[in-house]
């Protein structure tokens, strides 16, 4: 399973997947105030988000390593 191109190894898709479904329970299954469930699904898009972006960087950082030497 993976999100188009080959981003994350097999740990972090698994980490990446429970994360949504967390979320998903919490907004939707869970007796919550709509602002707790605004907090948590900004806080989760925002950790998958920093998540992808920062394995791409360092993905971009190892290949232009790679290519100078």
């Amino acid at each position: 399973m993976s999100f188009g191109t080959k981003v994350f190894s097999g740990v972090q898709e698994v980490l990446v997947l429970a994360l949504m479904l967390v979320s998903v329970f919490a907004l939707f299954y869970v007796n919550i105030s709509i602002m707790y469930k605004v907090g948590i699904a900004v806080m989760v898009f925002s950790v998958i988000f920093l998540t992808t972006l920062a394995t791409q960087i360092l993905k971009q950082q190892k290949e232009s390593k790679q290519a100078a030497a």
